[in-house]
């Protein structure tokens, strides 16, 4: 104001713009100051006689008035923005509308849930006291209600089985029973999913495709196929594959079962004899091992670790994915052929050499997993496992001679172990082949970050007290096997706490042990497993040293 003195006219402009912007800045305050003191400066230089400062000043007025556009059209919303918070309004209501659905799904399928697993919940108490007869009855009754439940619950339940530590013996072992048994889903819906999955139609992809299923579980179902196009328009030498596609809706019906499932859980925190159990943390690991059954690429992922841990071995292999058409929805891998392991094991008579070969490499595969590789398949069961025996021309008794190869199958569920679980759970195999009860119990209770045994001095007496008596001539005729299936009968009566990774591996183990021992009475896992860690320092040089005494 002083600066333009000179000039009364200009005097006059800059007192009535400075009027303008007081009175303009006191009604609004959505613009910023500096754009209105612009606009007051502008108003008065562009008004005064001088030409230089008018030149800048319509400049700056006209950059001024460009910048409070700019600013106001936040305050006065275009139609286009209208509309845009129109669709949000839209969004808004419809995930109000979808939230209020799920909740009463799940509200519906909780009471359903609520109703069918009533029976065994009210038999449940009078299980151990009304008799044997009442008490398999009870056993059924969980059995057929799991498998009527939906895939959720069947997984549960071979969970479960894997768990001794936390359930009955004669529950785990009706609960392994468990069979997968969904029904099969239409072509129409195959079709589907593998062309939305691979961005191609069927014929662009393979030359033939069996419609009806090779099989189906409850996750997903396997067609054979013969492969046309591995990329696309690049034809591949034919090669016989299995495509192995999810069920309709079952990603969403696990998520739903999960939920209140985790619910139980949750409220079983407040039963103080259920505390022990930790169902929150069971329920976390039982998530992680649905996820890895669900997720089909996953399954492809493990595959080829596999392949990689075994690839000098020549009588163990496993499926090949073949990539690019893996997806959590869709997997194809290399069709293997081969028998079940359990016709040798349950039908075959006779064929003693190639039964002792198999109880050999299956062992040795298990441990190498277990010793060397710290990833161990987790679902070895005989209907995972096939035999592929070479037929000679010549003579049908050179069949007894050649060695059988191994075909490892479904490797969704797998297990690792830290670096402290695996040598405690490697000193416990050794107390067990050495029957040393004190240590093999020291050893249980070191099998789980947060041990909540109520009394580990008794159970220690206990577990020390059996190992003396297996350690007698009459004892010794246990096997060490069985020894180990008692010692986790303690576990549970004793409320001692096991990680989950861990007693996936004893579970396994003894599952091998149990098929191992039928095809060739006389081999003993356990006795190898002690012998292997006596050979090598395991704690310096575990790796290579166990390695080479397992090479092939």
């Amino acid at each position: 104001h002083s600066f333009l003195s000179a000039s009364s006219a200009v005097t006059h402009h800059a007192q009535v713009a400075w009027k303008k912007f007081t009175r303009k800045c006191s009604s609004s305050c959505h613009t910023f100051p500096y754009i209105r003191m612009a606009q007051a400066v502008s108003l008065a230089l562009s008004r005064s006689h001088l030409i230089v400062p008018g030149i800048f000043g319509l400049g700056g007025g006209r950059l001024a008035l460009a910048q409070r556009k700019v600013v106001e059209t936040n305050y006065y919303p275009s139609p286009n923005s209208l509309y845009s918070r129109a669709q949000d309004g839209h969004a808004f209501v419809s995930s109000i509308l979808l939230s209020v659905i799920e909740g009463v799904i799940l509200l519906v399928r909780a009471i359903y849930l609520t109703i069918l697993f009533s029976p065994s919940i009210i038999m449940a108490p009078f299980a151990d006291s009304c008799g044997l007869k009442f008490r398999k009855i009870w056993l059924e009754v969980v059995h057929r209600t799991l498998e009527t439940a939906g895939p959720a619950f069947i997984k549960w339940g071979q969970w479960a089985a894997t768990r001794p530590d936390l359930f009955p013996k004669d529950l785990c072992t009706k609960l392994s029973e468990l069979h997968s048994r969904a029904p099969e889903h239409s072509f129409a819906f195959t079709k589907k999913t593998i062309e939305r999955a691979f961005g191609r139609k069927l014929s662009e992809i393979f030359d033939s495709f069996e419609e009806e299923p090779v099989a189906s579980g409850s996750i997903a179902q396997v067609h054979r196929a013969s492969l046309r196009f591995r990329y696309p328009g690049k034809r591949v030498k034919p090669m016989l594959v299995a495509v192995k596609v999810r069920h309709p809706g079952v990603g969403e019906s696990i998520r739903r079962d999960f939920m209140i499932i985790n619910l139980v859980a949750k409220l079983s925190k407040f039963i103080p004899t259920l505390n022990w159990l930790r169902l929150d943390e069971s329920v976390q690991q039982f998530a992680v091992f649905m996820m890895s059954q669900v997720d089909l690429a996953r399954e492809a992922a493990n595959l080829n670790r596999f392949i990689y841990n075994f690839r000098s071995w020549k009588d163990v292999s496993f499926p090949k994915p073949v990539y690019p058409l893996v997806h959590p929805a869709v997997l194809v891998e290399t069709y293997e052929q081969g028998e079940s392991v359990a016709r040798y094991v349950d039908e075959f008579e006779g064929y003693d050499m190639v039964k002792a070969k198999l109880a050999h490499i299956g062992t040795h595969a298990l441990l190498k997993m277990l010793l060397v590789d710290n990833f161990i398949h987790a679902d070895m069961h005989p209907g995972n496992i096939l035999v592929r025996v070479s037929h000679s021309k010549t003579s049908r008794k050179r069949l007894f001679k050649s060695k059988p190869h191994i075909i490892f199958l479904d490797v969704g569920m797998t297990a690792e172990l830290s670096k402290s679980d695996r040598i405690n759970l490697l000193e416990f195999f050794k107390a067990v082949a050495r029957r040393d009860g004190q240590t093999a119990a020291e050893c249980t209770l070191r099998l789980s970050q947060r041990q909540n045994c109520p009394n580990p001095k008794a159970f220690i007496e206990e577990v020390d007290e059996a190992f003396t008596f297996w350690g007698t001539p009459e004892g010794d005729l246990v096997h060490p096997a069985e020894c180990m299936e008692q010692l986790l009968e303690k576990v549970r009566r004793h409320k001692v706490n096991i990680d989950g990774n861990v007693c996936t591996v004893l579970v396994t183990m003894l599952v091998l042990e149990g098929w191992q021992r039928k095809l060739d009475p006389g081999y003993d896992v356990m006795e190898t497993l002690q012998t292997l860690l006596l050979k090598a320092d395991w704690a310096k040089s575990l790796s290579y040293t166990i390695d080479g005494l397992m090479a092939p």
